[in-house]
């Protein structure tokens, strides 16, 4: 894992080494091992910071140019099924004198035979690399296909610059940092920069699954495709798996034996965050099953019982026999990491699991270099609650008369949060167990009132919308992607919800989250059910086979059930969250009051009355509101970092 730079400048003004320099060292938490420059030519420099874990000698230090000198590579990520490359090289012909065991080596030289196309096509792995072509004087900017790993780039009046991070690009001198009013808009609706901006106008992302290409400095990019999520999903639904439940859930378990495999391969310590879920205990069950040692397994613990998965995680580690660290996350602790959020994140970033995400990585990085994570498993088999009841509440809204619908709506919501998770509370056992039961319900109230199922997952997976009048009525909010599953029907309905948090949510928010929550303590993250593979096979898979009845991922259960018994996973879904509701109106009201001030609010463009009565609402606890408004603090905490 590593952070990487460049920059392209006009024939008579080549890269000052200086400023070089300063976009490298400024990404030093990415890589704290080593550092590197390499000029391809005279005006194109490439910069590297390294975090050693796949050939720790210098033969693996980066840049790297290719045997011949035709292509070289500034790369940050790994390709986890180098070896198996390497070997078909090998047999084929095709590979150079070999200096060192690095997959970065590797990839130059699959390059070199096969082409960029074919040579991605047979990448495993997660990265975001820069590739210049001498023959074909071109630089290629290259993401993976499900966009774990980042890749920023700019172009100024005087360069093309790229990065892992904005705070690299934030050095430039004649970098352009006015906002991007759609991406504020985005960011307030999803509680992160959605899609291909940057809060900074004229700086993007390049997409996930891309190859971005460019000819000349000042020149327009073009931009390829070469693995396509919606594609994937279409073909996948028009070519059923069709074998029965059980060859589904042994062929899933022999890809995930695979994919985690192929993640345990790393020089240096490697453990596991576990919080004691689905995914995450599927993940530590493969690889304790796969190694010869206990796992080293790494969890966050809540002071406050509604958010603690300590239990949960501890019960698993100790039927798997893991080495098992936890950690006790307090208001005072939250306190102690918000002041670093807007230099970690770089743009306004507000998904609250961004504080334990970090801690439990803090914490890992203390006794290892290289951690797995389960994140993918909700996108992937139907975890979310929306890609469960959704699509009912969408074919609902069809048939109920919107008169109807709002008097339910509002009926609910009526009740405050505490209300209603004292109602559940005293309907034991006659009621579903529901963690935070009274936001959830705040959420159903808001998701009948909508109208149509594309409106009802904007309702579910959104925060603020231009209804809610927080900004000018003149400002543009980023447009809904196109249906790719156009049927009403409800498999249809809950495959495009998948397909959106798969495209959207994860990579925008989730893996954004962990990359720079984990980098920020050079700790390399990696998530085994984001395999290609894994994806492409989950799609092929009926619905059913992903949620039956109301119970979600169930072939990824069935797998884990294989390892760790059904009663030790048998709780309400967890994941990192923190009280941030009882925190706002606790040790954090300080500080909010200070960051919603109406005249702060008001030099951003947004409107001080309406978030003045979300924060009233929010302190007598009648409506849950500390999404909204941890939006609007992190963006007025960002602006106030500088």
């Amino acid at each position: 894992m590593c952070g990487i730079t460049g920059l392209w400048s006009p024939t008579e003004r080549p890269p000052s080494p200086d400023l070089a320099e300063r976009l490298t060292t400024s990404l030093a938490h990415r890589g704290p091992d080593a550092s590197g420059h390499l000029s391809p030519t005279p005006t194109l420099t490439f910069g590297h910071r390294r975090l050693s874990i796949i050939d720790l000698s210098p033969a693996g230090a980066q840049p790297m140019g290719s045997a011949s000198g035709r292509f070289t590579i500034v790369f940050n990520g790994e390709v986890y099924n180098f070896a198996v490359l390497r070997d078909q090289l090998q047999r084929e012909g095709k590979a150079p004198a070999w200096r060192g065991g690095s997959d970065t080596e590797v990839m130059l030289a699959a390059i070199e035979a096969w082409g960029l196309d074919l040579a991605l096509s047979r990448f495993i792995g997660m990265f975001a690399f820069a590739l210049w072509d001498a023959s074909e004087r071109r630089l290629h900017l290259v993401r993976d296909r499900l966009g774990v790993k980042p890749l920023y780039w700019t172009r100024t009046p005087t360069a093309l610059a790229f990065a892992s991070e904005l705070k690299a690009l934030r050095v430039l001198p004649d970098f352009d940092t006015t906002l991007d009013r759609t991406a504020l808009a985005g960011f307030l609706a999803a509680n992160c920069v959605p899609g291909t901006r940057s809060i900074y106008r004229g700086t993007h992302k390049v997409p996930p699954g891309t190859v971005l290409t460019f000819s000349d400095w000042s020149a327009e990019p073009r931009l390829t495709r070469y693995w396509d999520p919606a594609a994937v999903a279409r073909a996948g639904q028009a070519t059923r798996f069709a074998g029965s439940d059980a060859q589904a859930i042994e062929a899933l378990d022999a890809l995930l034996r695979d994919a985690v495999k192929l993640r345990m391969v790393a020089d240096v310590p490697l453990g596991a965050f576990l919080s004691g879920g689905v995914d995450s205990s599927t993940v530590v069950a493969l690889m304790q099953a796969q190694s010869s040692r206990p796992v080293h397994t790494f969890s966050i613990e809540n002071e406050t019982a509604a958010y603690d998965e300590g239990a949960a995680a501890r019960a698993v580690a100790r039927h798997l026999n893991t080495h098992h660290t936890a950690f006790t996350v307090t208001a005072n602790d939250a306190l102690d990491v918000i002041p670093r959020l807007p230099r970690m994140f770089d743009e306004p970033f507000s998904d609250s699991s961004q504080i334990p995400t970090y801690l439990v990585s803090k914490l890992a990085r203390r006794d290892v270099t290289v951690a797995l994570s389960g994140d993918g498993g909700d996108e992937l088999f139907g975890g979310y609650t929306r890609h469960l009841y959704a699509p009912r509440l969408g074919a609902a809204s069809r048939l109920l008369p919107a008169t109807l619908r709002h008097r339910l709506a509002n009926a609910i919501t009526s009740l405050s949060p505490d209300a209603w998770d004292t109602f559940f509370q005293y309907g034991k056992p006659l009621l579903p167990p529901l963690r935070i039961a009274g936001l959830r319900m705040h959420k159903l109230g808001a998701a009948l009132a909508a109208d149509g199922a594309d409106q009802v997952y904007e309702v579910l997976a959104s925060h603020w919308t231009k209804a809610d009048g927080l900004l000018a009525p003149d400002t543009v909010w980023p447009a809904p992607p196109p249906r790719t599953f156009t049927g009403e029907g409800t498999d249809d309905l809950a495959h495009e919800m998948m397909l959106r948090d798969l495209t959207g949510y994860l990579p925008d928010d989730i893996l954004t989250k962990v990359d720079r929550a984990s980098m920020a303590v050079s700790l390399e993250a990696r998530e085994p059910l984001l395999d290609h593979r894994l994806v492409e096979f989950a799609w092929t898979l009926p619905l059913s086979m992903r949620v039956r009845g109301t119970t979600g991922k169930w072939i990824l259960r069935e797998v884990l059930a294989r390892y760790v018994p059904r009663d030790v996973i048998s709780g309400p879904k967890m994941g990192f969250g923190v009280p941030l509701g009882d925190w706002l109106r606790g040790p954090l009201r300080d500080w909010a009051a200070s960051l919603l001030r109406p005249a702060a609010l008001a030099e951003v463009g947004l409107d001080p009355g309406v978030i003045a009565a979300r924060w009233s609402e929010h302190l007598n606890g009648h409506r849950p509101w500390e999404h909204h408004l941890w939006d609007v603090l992190m963006l007025q905490a960002w602006r106030a970092a500088g």
